[in-house]
Order: C-alpha cells, then sequence, then structure tokens
C-alpha cells in the first residue's frame, strides 16, 4: 500500500511497482488521509497489503515555519498513526525522508550514524517522524534522500525550464550544495527493497541514506538542467546563470548549506549504487521533451532577469 502516491515518488511507485511483479495500491492524500489513524485501519482492513511505503509528507518549508501543527500532524502524528498500524497489522513499514534532518554545515557526507540537528520547522518534523517510527516497530525501512526532481509534479527541474523560456538571465544560489536525485531511481529503490522482503520474507532493517552521485550547487544544476534542455530542443536557448549567495534571497526557513548524504550503507547490505544525477537529468529532460506542455515555451518578449532560489 502506498501512502502518498499523487506526489512524486508515489507516482514513481505505482509505475515501478509491476516490473517487480508486485501489486501496488496507491492513495492519494484525498483517498488517505494519514493524520486520520480510523482512516489507515479501514484501509488496511480493505486492501490486506503485504507492506506499507510511506511517501506522503508536508513538504512546504516555509509555509511550515507558521503551520507548525499542520506540518506535524503529517510528518510526525501522521508517520506515528502509520506505524501503529504497521505494528497492529504486523507488516513492515517503508518510509521516505529527508536531508534536511541534518543541519547542513558539515563539509563531509553524511552517514546514516551522524548527528542530527534541523536548522528548520520542517526538517525538525521529518525526524520526529522517523523516531516514531522506530520507537514504535521493529521492522522498518527509512530512507533519506536529497533534492528530489522528475517528469512528475512541480520541482526545480520544472521551475528551471519554465522560467528558461522567459528570462535571458536567471540567478540562482550557488553556496547551497547537494545530490539532484529522480524520483523515479527513489521508487526503484524503495519497490527493489519491497519485492525482495515480499520474496525472503525480510530484510536488514533500518535507516539508509540513498541520493545520486556528484555534489552539485543549485546554480550548477540550473546551468546542467538548460545545457541539455538547448540541447534537445526544449527550451530555444540557455540563458545565463547568474550565480548567488543565499543571504541575497532571504526565505521564512533556513535551507543547509551542505546536503550530501554518505551511500555506502545501502550499496554494501543491498549492492544498490546511485547513480550519476547529470545521466539522470538527461533522462528526464528526453521524456519531458517528448510530453505536450513540458515548459510554458518562449515568451512573446523575453525578459532580461530573474531571480531564483530552491523551495
Amino acid at each position: 500500500m502506498v501512502c502518498g502516491a499523487g506526489g512524486q515518488v508515489g507516482h514513481c511507485l505505482l509505475n515501478q511497482a509491476a516490473s517487480f511483479g508486485l501489486e501496488a495500491i496507491g492513495l492519494s492524500h484525498e483517498e488517505l488521509d494519514i493524520t486520520c489513524r480510523t482512516q489507515i485501519g479501514q484501509a488496511l482492513e480493505r486492501h490486506r497489503p503485504a507492506l506499507i511505503i510511506n511517501a506522503a509528507a508536508y513538504t512546504n518549508l516555509d509555509h511550515a515555519e507558521a503551520e507548525i501543527a499542520q506540518a506535524e500532524a503529517v510528518n510526525c502524528h501522521g508517520v506515528a498513526n502509520l506505524a501503529e498500524a504497521a505494528s497492529e497489522f504486523g507488516i513492515p513499514l517503508f518510509h521516505l525522508s529527508s536531508e534536511y534532518v541534518f543541519s547542513g554545515d558539515g563539509d563531509q557526507p553524511y552517514r546514516e550514524t551522524d548527528p542530527t540537528s534541523p536548522a528548520n520547522v520542517y526538517g525538525a518534523t521529518r525526524l520526529a517522524g522517523e523516531e516514531a517510527i522506530r520507537s514504535r516497530l521493529e521492522r522498518y525501512l527509512i530512507l533519506r534522500t536529497s533534492w528530489i526532481y522528475g517528469e512528475h509534479g512541480n520541482n526545480f527541474v520544472k521551475t528551471m525550464l519554465k522560467l528558461g523560456g522567459k528570462s535571458d538571465e536567471i540567478s540562482v544560489v550557488s553556496d547551497q550544495i547537494g545530490c539532484p536525485t529522480r524520483s523515479r531511481s527513489i521508487a526503484r529503490v524503495l519497490i527493489e527493497l519491497a519485492a525482495r522482503y515480499c520474496r525472503e520474507g525480510t530484510l536488514q532493517w533500518g535507516l539508509y541514506h540513498y541520493s545520486s552521485s556528484s555534489p552539485c550547487s543549485w546554480a550548477e544544476f540550473a546551468e546542467e538542467i538548460f545545457r541539455e534542455a538547448a540541447r534537445v530542443g526544449l527550451i530555444d536557448k540557455a540563458p545565463r546563470v547568474l550565480p548567488i549567495a543565499s543571504e541575497s534571497l532571504p526565505r521564512a526557513a533556513a535551507r543547509p548549506a551542505w546536503s550530501v548524504l554518505d551511500c555506502r550503507r545501502i550499496e554494501e547490505i543491498f549492492g544498490i549504487r546511485p547513480k550519476p544525477w547529470r545521466d539522470e537529468l538527461r533522462h528526464v529532460i528526453r521524456h519531458l521533451n517528448e510530453l505536450p506542455d513540458a515548459s510554458s515555451g518562449p515568451a512573446p518578449s523575453r525578459v532580461p532577469f530573474r531571480l531564483y532560489s530552491q523551495g
């Protein structure tokens, strides 16, 4: 049973399941509100799944600073509801988490055993969700990832493509470093591990990191997006990217300067190796180029300048 099936990763989970011989029961927020314990119990009674994969989350970083109760309701209490239900029904819970549980002031890739210290409300609620699972379940798999993008839903790549058709210059922050990770690859990892559990009846449970390889800044990511999009004709011309400091674009929620995850554990235990984000981006741009309305297209008159910060 996939919770949050309408999101970026949830959508891909449903698409990936059949290739591994699994039947995925996808439930969007409208179909299952994880903040309601009764709804979760009813869904489990109705579908009787072998396991739960939770891709549902409150993800608006800036709004979370003011909407603390709403963020906690989904990212903490909702996850606790799922963990309690999984325990009651005797099934495992897979949960997608975030690199925002770390402070972002490091300079080495974060390992699963490194201390957590969220810099904003969103990160704190995500960490609370992880702790809710660990305190209630023995059979769980928490997967932290970073900088999610893909063909489905709203994300940095699609925003850049829209701006790229309207502006000659776009300023993008250059002092936040992370690893862009394709939603399809995240989904494939979760489905592969779900299939392994269904086949073998067990897994090495616990906390894992998975993101693409080769860190970059948002500005470097934007440059590659425009370069590839112009190459395939998705935009007429690649705009110039102007790197700027985060302090030039003040936001309600602090963004971590360093969001790089160490993914050695998932490779050592499961043989799952992160993919280079540039290779993944080429696939996404190619697929978007084949879709109608993939970007807003060239505007009648291009504006000279546009500012952008992730989130």
